[in-house]
């Protein structure tokens, strides 16, 4: 039904154009993000949805291609964000939206949101929590061609504990609460852990996204409290191993983000109060930090505007907002493993590209920065030889910015050019 849903987002989004058997892609300049250097003019051939050769100047191409003048802009490889919403928005209409909004509703939301991802230059994205499964849908007719959008690998929806931080009913009145369980994403021990991962499999997640401490937009009073067991954890990440999927660990507080470490989760989103002993842990286990600086400057901004979040809300947003900046900062120079990553959704989508100049205010180099959203986010997908460059066999996910984005990575956020797989789903 969701799919079906999804695919009625053509009515008011065009899916992208037929590919050409060849198209040229002549560049001004191209970025080199192995390197961490911009090259001069260089022509990209793509063929077939990949590229076929990356040629140094303006050769000639044959009769029958399709070039397309970049010569005033940059190229560079796709961007990928790392943590996502991609069906939901904030706003201060949220919480009521629970009760109002369809399926439908959040299937074509999900359509126009990914329109936007992908024109903002994010040619794949990861998405950690939703509802109704409607990522799984988008994800499926994005890949068909019916809509536009960047790649999704999707969690669909979270697992929580009773009252945890994705618990779905939190803050509903005791008729509507009810008692969730594995299947609704609400775990309580090893039994539940294992029937919500195969859940999960089965609706066809990718990936599972846990919340192993509070969190800022939920209801619930704290932000950080630890809210899974290391047993359970480890049990999840256990079984979802079985079914080659990775773990994400949503987490604001160092108890509970020390236990998914220990139970080897795959990644640690936010990572708020991690502190010295954690950022050792980080690096002992190679676990992934994707730390979401966009979404903790947005709930700060919007926690001192009156009406715009709960006021149980408002007080974390506030509290919990403004550190994650300089808890990246900390973590980025002591050498943790970081991917890009913004939780738009939370923050506006289309502006994922905020997030660069977050980092780089940070303490991180524009190199670096941009090297977190390609080469590293590929390297946490485990699809280092197929994204993330510009190669030859690699996808051909190519985007356009006018000027050097490592000399200012404001640069990203005025897209110009976006191709994904071949397709053109953007022009000068």
């Amino acid at each position: 039904m969701l799919k079906k849903l999804v695919m009625l987002a053509m009515i008011i989004v065009p899916a992208g154009p037929v590919l050409a058997d060849q198209t040229w892609l002549r560049c001004g300049a191209l970025v080199d993000v192995d390197e961490g250097r911009t090259l001069g003019a260089h022509t990209i051939v793509v063929e077939d949805g990949k590229i076929e050769s990356v040629r140094t100047g303006s050769p000639e191409a044959p009769n029958d291609a399709e070039v397309l003048d970049l010569s005033v802009l940059t190229c560079l490889p796709g961007l990928m964000d790392m943590h996502t919403h991609i069906t939901s928005q904030s706003s201060p209409d949220s919480y009521l939206r629970r009760f109002t909004a369809n399926e439908a509703d959040v299937a074509l939301r999900g359509a126009h949101y990914a329109k936007l991802t992908l024109e903002a230059g994010f040619t794949t994205i990861r998405d950690l929590g939703d509802a109704y499964n409607a990522s799984i849908a988008l994800r499926d007719a994005i890949d068909e061609g019916m809509v536009p959008g960047p790649r999704i690998v999707t969690a669909a929806k979270s697992l929580a504990t009773t009252g945890g931080h994705a618990d779905p009913t939190n803050g509903h009145r005791r008729d509507l609460m009810g008692d969730p369980g594995p299947r609704e994403g609400v775990v309580n021990g090893a039994a539940d852990a294992r029937k919500a991962v195969r859940q999960r499999y089965k609706d066809g997640a990718d990936l599972i996204k846990i919340t192993a401490t509070g969190g800022v937009l939920s209801v619930a009073r704290s932000g950080q409290n630890p809210q899974f067991t290391e047993a359970e954890v480890a049990e999840i990440v256990r079984i979802a191993a079985d079914y080659e999927m990775h773990v994400a660990a949503h987490a604001h507080g160092t108890e509970g983000m020390q236990r998914a470490i220990r139970g080897g989760v795959h990644s640690i989103e936010h990572g708020t109060y991690m502190d010295d002993e954690t950022i050792d842990l980080m690096i002992e286990h190679q676990t992934w930090y994707v730390p979401t600086v966009s979404a903790g400057r947005f709930v700060a901004n919007m926690a001192v505007v009156d009406g715009y979040f709960p006021p149980v809300v408002a007080a974390k947003a506030a509290e919990i907002g403004p550190l994650i900046q300089e808890t990246f900062g900390r973590a980025h120079a002591a050498g943790v493993r970081i991917a890009f990553g913004t939780d738009c959704g939370v923050c506006p989508h289309g502006d994922n590209a905020l997030e660069f100049q977050y980092m780089v205010e940070a303490g991180m180099s524009p190199a670096d920065a941009l090297r977190s959203a390609t080469l590293r986010a590929a390297e946490l997908l485990g699809r280092t030889d197929d994204l993330g460059r510009l190669r030859p066999g690699y996808l051909a996910d190519v985007i356009a910015v006018p000027s050097d984005p490592l000399a200012d990575v404001a640069a990203l956020m005025d897209v110009r050019f976006v191709m994904r797989e071949g397709g053109v789903y953007k022009t000068p």
